[in-house]
């Protein structure tokens, strides 16, 4: 029996250089959620990929790296560090299209700080010429101790494959933690939750930013084998309420039509999902929502 191999690899950058769409990408499978707005991994989210039947990576979806500047902010950035910090790999996810910036510059300084193997990936590939991709990949190198650079298009798919299989030589020899056939370690209640919240995002677009989450309070199998989901979104003023609620319901209607869709996907079984909005003043000061979400509560 041949020798297996396992690790984690910490994806980290700044927000929306697309971390949550590469894991996605080299899983296979929908793990992380994925939105067009900023700061919308707020926890750590795991990916599970097999590289034939003898090697496991567990993929680390950081949250952004930014400023911070509200508790919930600084609770991110400190999650964000730990997963790198706590990794085997860690992979510098870089939207090619924003280089240089201010904040890529910031974790670059950082990262020198870390003993552990770095690889830098320039992700959106597509979206830029390819001579300026070679100035970008030799300006960031300068700046930071690769071992390897990847040039890929998570979204497309371009370069996943090379990247996974290189990541793969990159574990060291242990047991496999997670059966072969799992993709993600995130329960099935907190991943529907993450979906929900993404389409919150996707039907809200700024006037609701990062004061709202998600939690899903009631979960249970019928006897059909269907599924009663009961889920909290929670905002801070009344006001937001009416927004996330719409016109006659009409905004909290379609987030729960298409929600209802993937989670039905992801559990495998028909979901009845019923939708609440509630006003919790100063809900991302309360520890317990923190907790919910993966997060540490920070004291200042």
């Amino acid at each position: 029996m041949s020798e297996t191999r396992c690790g984690f690899v910490a994806l980290i950058g700044a927000p929306n250089a697309g971390k949550s769409t590469l894991v996605n990408a080299l899983v296979g499978a929908k793990v992380s959620i994925v939105s067009r707005k900023v700061q919308t991994t707020r926890a750590l989210m795991r990916g599970i990929v097999m590289v034939g039947e003898d090697t496991q990576i567990i993929l680390v979806d950081t949250p952004g790296l930014f400023a911070p500047k509200r508790r919930l902010e600084r609770a991110m950035v400190t999650t964000a560090w730990g997963g790198a910090g706590d990794a085997d790999v860690v992979a510098l996810i870089v939207d090619v299209r924003y280089w240089p910036s201010e904040e890529t510059e910031a974790i670059l300084e950082k990262l020198s700080d870390l003993k552990k193997p770095k690889l830098l990936v320039l992700n959106k590939i597509d979206l830029i010429e390819r001579e300026k991709l070679f100035e970008i990949a030799e300006d960031i190198n300068k700046r930071g101790d690769f071992k390897e650079t990847f040039m890929v298009s998570a979204l497309t798919g371009s370069g996943v494959a090379t990247l996974r299989d290189k990541l793969a030589g990159f574990m060291p020899l242990g047991p496999l933690l997670f059966p072969p056939d799992e993709v993600s370690d995130a329960p099935l209640r907190h991943l529907a939750a993450e979906i929900t919240r993404e389409k919150l995002f996707e039907r809200v677009h700024d006037e609701i930013p990062y004061r709202s989450t998600v939690e899903t309070e009631d979960w249970k199998t019928l006897k059909d084998g269907s599924a009663r989901i009961e889920q909290v979104i929670y905002v801070e003023r009344e006001n937001q309420r009416k927004i996330v609620l719409g016109e006659g319901g009409r905004t909290i209607k379609a987030i729960g039509e298409s929600a209802r869709k993937e989670i039905a996907d992801a559990a495998d079984c028909k979901v009845h999902l019923f939708l609440f909005v509630k006003v919790r003043e100063n809900w991302s000061n309360d520890p317990a929502r923190y907790r919910e979400m993966g997060l540490e509560f920070p004291k200042k």
